[in-house]
This record gives structure tokens, C-alpha cells and sequence, in this order.
């Protein structure tokens, strides 16, 4: 069940973005009602209680081989730091895990039939942030929080860190022309995160970060030119309605991420 403090930051968060994004619009023929929002805001309202179980099981388990490794004095070490360094390097530390779960959910095959999901959006928009499998929720913040938990760090710099991932997260999907400048090499943004959903070949498997753009800089998978995609969406026969999303990936024929599949095709084609 959704306890009051859930809904009433749902309502918060709804009375901010769909304002925003009609003010700001980037799609300016796309309707708040658009297609599927329906299906979106079921993922926004069951899917929480599912993945914070899952994590609880996945980092709780985690935590018990983590303590017998982690040395106590680097964990007093990082817990003597200042909270604001220590959120500083929550975000970093993080994020560089998020990028590399992230990429890997683009890279392998079965991983790649979760994360279809989410990349089946069409219209992009901050209600469409919430659609998300469960487990490709559940196994990519744990990348992201399991070194964290790991090292130490104060419950308020994991609280600080919490806080901006959300936001962010729900920005970056946002149907808003809102730019940051020079600062898009530093802070994700939409002009980021919405070429990482462009269905564009030229996009394909780039931009993996969900806070940081220099991760992708370093990775060798950044992409962000001036102008902004007109397609979204994924070529995979993704179900439309929750349920079918949820056992998409254990019953259906989901393709290889794009760029595998044009890989693998290019290979086959190659002569002996």
C-alpha cells in the first residue's frame, strides 16, 4: 500500500513537471495525455514498494560479505570527511557504478530484455521516467548504492545523493527545452538523456550516466549535438500494458539492443 507521504510527494513532484513542461515544452504537440500515460502511471504507482523490497533483499544479503571485507578504518576515514564532501563523492562513486550496470544493460543480451522496457517510451516525458522494470531497477541501483553502503558513508550524504538522483532523474526525461549550457558537459540534462532514448543510429548505446556526462566523456560514449531527437523508442516488440511489461522479459523474443544486432550482422556478412 502507498502510505500518505507517497502520494502527497507524487502530487508535488506532478503539480511541478506538468506545469513545467507546458511552459517549457520541447514536443509542443505532445499532450500530457499522451499515448500510454495511462500504463505509466501504474508503473508510478506499484512499482516502488516492489523495488525497495528488492533492494532490501539484494543489498541486505550484499552488506554481509561487504562488512567482512571493508577494512574499519577506511570506513572511519570516509565517515570523518565533512557530509558535503562526503555527498560529493556518494554522487560520484554512484553514478560511475549506475554507468557501468547501465552499459551493461545495453551490452548483454538477457540483461538487454529488462531495460527494453524502459526504452520503449515514445513520447518522452517525466511521467515516462517511472517506466522501469523492476529488476533492471532493482540490479542497477544496487550497483550504484552497494559501494556506498559498503565504504560507510553518512545516511545524509546518502540522503543528499537520493534526493538529486530523483529529481534528476524525473528532469532528464522531462519534456522541457530547458538547457544548462556549458555546464551539459558537467550535469545531465534533457539535451543528455534524451539522445540516450533517440531512435537514431547514430545514437545508439550512448550516453549511460544518470548524473554525470564526463563518465560518458571517459567512456568513450558520449553524444549530445546541437540539436535534439524526433524519434524515440525502441524497433523491439515491447508490450503495452504493465503486466505484459513485466513478463516481457521472461516470455517474449526481445532482440538484442540495436547495436548488437547490427554487430552481429556485420560480422556474419564479413568473408572467412
Amino acid at each position: 500500500m502507498l502510505d500518505f507521504v507517497d502520494l502527497k510527494a507524487m502530487l508535488v513532484i506532478a503539480l511541478i513537471f506538468i506545469p513545467l513542461e507546458r511552459l517549457l515544452p520541447l514536443h509542443e504537440e505532445q499532450s500530457p495525455a499522451r499515448r500510454h500515460w495511462l500504463n505509466d502511471v501504474v508503473y508510478l504507482l506499484l512499482n516502488g514498494i516492489v523495488i525497495k523490497i528488492g533492494l532490501l533483499i539484494v543489498i541486505g544479503t550484499a552488506m554481509l560479505v561487504f562488512r567482512q571485507l571493508v577494512p574499519v578504518g577506511l570506513t572511519q576515514a570516509v565517515q570523518s570527511q565533512s557530509v558535503w564532501l562526503q555527498a560529493v563523492e556518494v554522487l560520484v562513486l554512484a553514478d560511475t557504478g549506475f554507468y557501468l550496470a547501465h552499459r551493461a544493460f545495453h551490452a548483454v543480451p538477457f540483461l538487454w530484455r529488462f531495460h527494453s522496457i524502459h526504452h520503449s517510451i515514445e513520447e518522452m516525458d517525466w511521467l515516462a521516467a517511472h517506466r522501469v522494470h523492476p529488476v533492471d531497477q532493482i540490479l542497477t541501483k544496487s550497483a550504484s548504492f552497494l559501494p556506498v553502503f559498503a565504504l560507510g558513508f553518512s545516511s545524509s550524504a546518502i540522503l543528499i545523493f537520493t534526493l538529486i538522483y530523483q529529481w534528476q532523474s524525473l528532469f532528464i526525461h522531462s519534456n522541457t527545452r530547458i538547457r544548462v549550457g556549458p555546464l551539459k558537459w558537467l550535469l545531465a540534462s534533457p539535451q543528455f538523456h534524451h539522445w540516450h532514448h533517440a531512435n537514431e543510429r547514430e545514437a545508439w548505446d550512448k550516453n549511460f550516466a544518470g548524473q554525470l556526462p564526463v563518465l560518458d566523456m571517459l567512456g568513450g560514449t558520449l553524444f549530445m549535438p546541437d540539436r535534439m531527437p524526433k524519434k524515440y523508442g525502441t524497433d523491439d516488440p515491447v508490450p503495452t500494458l504493465y503486466h505484459q511489461q513485466l513478463a516481457y522479459p521472461f516470455v517474449g523474443n526481445a532482440e538484442q539492443p540495436a547495436g548488437l544486432a547490427e554487430a552481429a550482422a556485420t560480422t556474419a556478412a564479413k568473408p572467412e
